[in-house]
């Protein structure tokens, strides 16, 4: 009984510290990508969607702030999906 008590709060720990690790990453990607969209809304929404797509192409961590200043001066110039 110690023994599966013992393994049961192990996998609790390693568990609930992946899961605040995911959590952490995400909330830093998406404070990055609000932080290049300013007091807009409307860039900010669209920041957002830009992080998403960044998300489902899989860009890596050290790309992804230059991914996403060149989305940001692709909406300074106009120019959207």
């Amino acid at each position: 009984m110690d023994y599966l008590i013992i393994g049961v709060v192990s996998f609790s720990g390693l568990y609930f510290h992946w899961w605040i690790y995911r959590r952490i990453q995400l909330w830093v990607r998406r404070d990055l990508a609000l932080s290049m969209a300013g007091d807009d809304p409307q860039k900010r929404a669209w920041m957002l969607e830009c992080l998403q797509q960044a998300t489902r192409q899989k860009i890596r961590k050290q790309q992804l702030e230059s991914w996403l200043r060149e989305q940001s001066a692709q909406w300074d110039a106009g120019v959207r999906r």
